[in-house]
């Protein structure tokens, strides 16, 4: 006891190292509020990138509806592909749920979170614990490396035209206003 009294600095910071390392929440916690300072801003600059044929590429929903990507052309297509184990997914997901309650009643932008595990009820679970709405979907497909390598959290936002608009792997701040004004010239 003694030497804890001693060391309480030392000790509190050791306690606080552990609960970053083994637990996701906290990890994820930390990650948030990091990015609430501006440290995971999305890099956001229209690119002109050839049209990519999304024929063939499906997802599947809870009620085992089908969606292939190419019948989504004409709107804009947010596509974030995660994990409920992956802490820099845990970050991030507030950030696109504001931005997701922001656009959902928009006809012109559809959002697809795809879960990477392929355990559709596990995820759907995790989002109704944390009270998010966005809708969950699996691959029923190959997806293409171009969109997704394996990396998590991966985002791709594909234009209207199904052209690459936007990607990035790793966690970012998906609610900031340069990044819902990009969305906003995307629609246009």
């Amino acid at each position: 006891m003694k030497f804890i009294k001693k060391n309480i600095v030392s000790t509190l910071l050791i306690v606080f190292f552990l609960l970053i390392i083994f637990v996701p929440d906290a990890k994820a916690f930390l990650m948030r509020g990091l990015m609430e300072v501006g440290l995971f801003s999305p890099k956001v600059e229209k690119t002109e990138t050839p049209k990519m044929d999304l024929s063939g590429i499906k997802f599947s929903n809870a009620k085992g509806e089908i969606t292939d990507l190419h019948s989504l052309e004409g709107k804009v297509i947010f596509l974030n592909f995660w994990a409920t184990w992956c802490p820099p997914c845990r970050a991030e997901l507030p950030s696109i749920n504001k931005l997701y309650n922001q656009f959902k009643n928009d006809k012109d932008v559809v959002f697809l979170f795809v879960d990477a595990d392929s355990d559709l009820p596990k995820s759907i679970k995790f989002m109704a614990n944390r009270k998010y709405e966005m809708p969950v979907y699996k691959a029923e497909s190959q997806i293409p490396e171009q969109i997704f390598s394996g990396s998590l959290p991966t985002t791709v936002i594909f234009d209207k035209k199904g052209r690459f608009a936007f990607k990035n792997e790793g966690i970012a701040n998906y609610a900031n206003k340069k990044f819902i004004e990009f969305i906003n010239q995307l629609k246009k």
